[in-house]
């Protein structure tokens, strides 16, 4: 048993200064502030921040490895680094490509939720970015590959991942994205809008059909304009969806990130990374499928530079950004766990810090740098 002691206990409710965490194998018992009980290893955290292991939505790789690989081993190394940045839960994106590729990905993907948890943290599923997206918004995703919404590649996709495909990225204004919407929701898996030039009333539509989550919200959509506020509109407007932030600096301005969570209200706000395998990487050119993604000064850009193609980002960073631009630490912490695990379906396993929830936790320096991860009871590594 360990308890972990004399930090700034981040829970649902608010911080407790100098609270306490016992855990007892892969479970967290007891939360507390006031004397910590003796009954186990006590580990000083010296007013140093806890909060629950980050739920990362949306990530197609890091550390120099994808997350769509046919390898299994490569697709644990990307997850295995973004579990050293507190990530301990991920939704793996499949982003369009050619229906064997994105079958075969998906396969894969279902192998590794299949193992169960890991000492580098849990994959949870599969999130496919189409290919039922809007040429129009499609941004680095391929547009070769692009298909309107098709009832059986959907039912392909959905079969070759065996039960683990958790969310669906579609444009809802295409021919056919209402009823694949509903398809969607009678597999019991999540629809999710973007990479759309959809209006308000799409979004609207969509929304009334089943979409819960809104991709990268503002990224991948039509702007929004005071006549006709698109599919980000929609979203914000609709407290059934849960819109997703890329916190970069390169994807959405400190104000919007603002906007955002002031007009959704932190319950509905969840940060991702939308990460490419250059994540934790060197800077230069990186394949993509069939295209070239350029990497220079913390941004990721198709190589001809007409649009971003994912980013860089850890969800550490996301974390430390989104606080920066004046989100408060346990808004923070729900938009990293306790939002993206309810979205799953999984909230009352994880997300947060409290008695009977799985004991994974990030401890953060004073200043938000991750300082060591736990994952199920265990320790990545050594404590800094």
């Amino acid at each position: 048993m360990t308890i972990l002691t004399g930090a700034r206990v981040v829970t649902p409710t608010g911080v407790l200064p100098s609270g306490w965490v016992r855990v007892d194998g892969e479970r967290i018992t007891d939360v507390g502030a006031t004397a910590p009980p003796d009954d186990g290893d006590l580990v000083g955290l010296n007013d140093k921040w806890l909060v629950p292991g980050f739920i990362d939505l949306h990530v197609h790789g890091g550390g120099g490895a994808w997350a769509t690989s046919r390898d299994p081993a490569e697709v644990r190394r990307a997850v295995q680094f973004h579990c050293g940045h507190g990530t301990t839960r991920t939704l793996l994106s499949v982003a369009t490509a050619s229906a064997p590729e994105m079958i075969a990905a998906a396969g894969t993907i279902a192998d590794l939720v299949d193992e169960g948890a890991t000492s580098d943290g849990h994959v949870v599923g599969v999130h496919l970015e189409g290919p039922f997206l809007s040429g129009v918004r499609c941004g680095a995703q391929d547009p070769a590959w692009l298909v309107a919404p098709d009832p059986q590649l959907l039912d392909e996709l959905i079969q070759a991942g065996r039960g683990s495909v958790r969310v669906v990225t579609l444009a809802p204004e295409l021919p056919g994205g209402i009823e694949m919407i509903r398809q969607l929701t009678d597999y019991g898996v999540t629809p999710a809008m973007g990479h759309s030039d959809g209006s308000y009333a799409d979004g609207a539509a969509a929304i009334d059909a089943g979409v819960r989550l809104a991709t990268h919200l503002f990224n991948g959509m039509r702007p929004s304009h005071h006549r006709d506020p698109g599919l980000a509109g929609a979203a914000l407007d609709d407290s059934r969806v849960i819109c997703e932030i890329i916190a970069d600096g390169a994807h959405l301005h400190e104000s919007v990130i603002r906007f955002a969570v002031r007009a959704a209200g932190p319950s509905r706000i969840a940060l991702i990374t939308d990460a490419i395998a250059a994540a934790g990487a060197e800077d230069g050119l990186w394949p993509f499928g069939s295209r070239r993604i350029r990497v220079s000064d913390g941004v990721a850009e198709l190589e001809d530079g007409s649009s971003l193609a994912g980013s860089i980002l850890t969800m550490d960073v996301a974390f430390r950004r989104a606080v920066a631009a004046g989100v408060s630490v346990v808004d923070a912490t729900a938009a990293t766990s306790g939002v993206p695990a309810r979205l799953l379906g999984m909230d009352g396993e994880t997300g947060s810090i409290e008695a009977g929830k799985a004991a994974d936790l990030v401890v953060l320096s004073p200043t938000f740098d991750v300082e060591a991860v736990m994952v199920a009871g265990r320790w990545v590594g050594e404590m800094a």
